[in-house]
């Protein structure tokens, strides 16, 4: 995972994909579990994955869909951050989790047309 840079890079290169065209999947600490946002570009917040992928492209300017699983500190948890994002969810936040998975294949469509702007009105929006 701290790595997928070079997977992305090779993909784009090959394809002739810009960045701006590409979309990341990655868990988000700062999101609370099951939390979704869908964004162009920003820093890495420390992600080691999305540092790699920057790095590799040349330009933090692809699009991201993050999903949360919150923090440990947040969650009132003394684990580590490293050991918290290499194991599976608490049982507790695991429906929020796949919650938000279901939401976003139900973006899908929009997201593979590259309707981006749609798909941020119906990831962002109310949660049903």
């Amino acid at each position: 995972m701290n790595r997928s840079g070079q997977s992305v890079a090779a993909l784009a290169n090959f394809y002739k994909i810009p960045p701006t065209e590409i979309l990341v999947i990655h868990d988000e600490l700062d999101l609370p579990p099951g939390g979704i946002r869908l964004k162009q570009g920003g820093g890495n917040g420390g992600h080691n994955g999305l540092k790699d992928i920057q790095a590799r492209l040349g330009t933090p300017d692809f699009w991201r869909l993050r999903l949360g699983i919150g923090h440990p500190r947040t969650l009132g948890l003394s684990q580590q951050v490293v050991d918290f994002v290499l194991h599976q969810p608490r049982k507790e936040e695991l429906p929020d989790i796949e919650h938000a998975l279901a939401r976003c294949l139900l973006a899908w469509p929009k997201l593979a047309a590259g309707d981006f702007a749609g798909a941020q009105q119906q990831l962002h929006g109310k949660v049903v």
